[in-house]
């Protein structure tokens, strides 16, 4: 999600020693590299309480956000942390948590954080929360919050998703808003549920949005979505989605401006009771996936790879699995997208991002989550 990569961070690289290779899973879709073992040596750096996301700083620390509401400032040097103080309440009952963290484009200077996060409402309602803070010198206080967008639209359901993404030219930002298990409202235009919005920087509606002129929200940029719990640009700026789909239909989207992508009309999955819903099929007027999985693997985390330390992985996706306890790599070419990889890892995971030396980072589910630095094999 174009997390600043600046700063020093060779002491994470070829350095990192092996962690216990698991077996790949035996999956119709791992490749010959996945057979035998992982092609990676995996290297825990940390254990944290429930972790969402992470973000890395230009010093080479790295934020976790954690579910119940914390935020951990994390040096993997020298495995020390501190819990940043001035983080808001977090409603973390469910699927909530404090979820996304993502640096401003202009973090050097401005220290400025973009986080999302569930909230309290009236009796048992919550909303998704997108707000700005700023990172005191030392690391240790977020100051000056400020709640830059709020949905309208309360739920007592999960669905928040609240990924973050910049414009490649760090003029617009990206923010999914999930359907909260309600259905309808990712066909409602009037809603901001079930979308991907694009914002200007200080959260307000971006102008020139696709279907603001057709009577919808103002801030939507696509619709017809699940549970986004994810979106990347590409080397050619080209916007990527991933979503957790229903009983299966686990989904991987390139997300074009005003178009829909189905839900709840269209899925290659159905209600978790067992009701079919159509499949996406040509001419049924929705845009579909570029890639599925039946069955889900649960996708918790995406990221796009085209970094050097991995060079056969540049221009791929990187898609985490919680029921699958995988990490899946999708290649890229041009606006098609293929299941190359899929690596069993062993345990749920919640999270991935590129790391500053092009290494691959991954958090665990639960409530001793580690995190892993993933770099070549010797």
């Amino acid at each position: 999600m174009n997390l600043s990569m600046l700063g020093p961070a060779t002491t994470f690289s070829l350095t990192l020693l092996a962690f216990a290779a698991a077996p790949a899973a035996a999956n119709a879709q791992a490749s010959a590299t996945a057979t035998g073992g992982l092609p990676f040596e995996v290297k825990p750096v940390g254990t944290f309480n429930s972790p969402w996301a992470m973000a890395f700083l230009p010093n080479g620390n790295v934020l976790v956000t954690q579910k119940e509401g914390a935020l951990i400032l994390f040096d993997p040097a020298t495995a020390t942390r501190r819990t940043v103080s001035g983080t808001p309440a977090v409603s973390s009952k469910g699927q909530g948590a404090l979820m996304d963290i993502v640096p401003a484009p202009d973090f050097a200077a401005s220290k400025l954080l973009y986080f999302s996060y569930s909230e309290a409402g009236r009796g048992a309602d919550t909303r998704v929360v997108l707000a700005t803070a700023t990172l005191d010198q030392a690391g240790g206080t977020l100051k000056d919050t400020k709640v830059i967008f709020r949905s309208q639209d309360a739920s007592t359901g999960g669905h928040y998703s609240g990924r973050i993404g910049f414009s490649p030219d760090g003029k617009y930002l990206f923010f999914t808003s999930g359907d909260r298990q309600l259905f309808d409202p990712a066909q409602d235009p009037k809603s901001p549920l079930g979308k991907v919005l694009r914002l200007n920087l200080d959260g307000t509606p971006a102008a020139g949005n696709p279907l603001a002129a057709r009577g919808f929200h103002a801030a939507v940029w696509s619709y017809g979505h699940r549970n986004l719990l994810g979106i990347a640009f590409d080397r050619q700026g080209r916007l990527w989605e991933m979503e957790m789909g229903p009983r299966h239909g686990d989904e991987i989207n390139l997300v074009k401006p005003g178009l829909n992508y189905g839900w709840p009309k269209a899925s290659n999955g159905n209600h978790y009771d067992g009701r079919d819903i159509p499949d996406h099929a040509p001419g049924d007027g929705f845009e579909a996936p570029k890639v599925s999985w039946n069955p889900a693997i649960s996708p918790g985390g995406l990221a796009y790879y085209d970094a050097d330390l991995f060079p056969k992985w540049k221009n791929s996706l990187f898609i985490t699995g919680l029921s699958g306890k995988s990490l899946d790599r999708i290649a890229l070419d041009g606006e098609n997208a293929s299941k190359v990889d899929h690596w069993d890892m062993g345990e749920r995971i919640r999270a991935v991002r590129t790391g500053p030396d092009g290494a691959l980072w991954l958090l665990e589910d639960g409530p001793r989550g580690r995190l892993l630095v993933l770099t070549p094999k010797r």
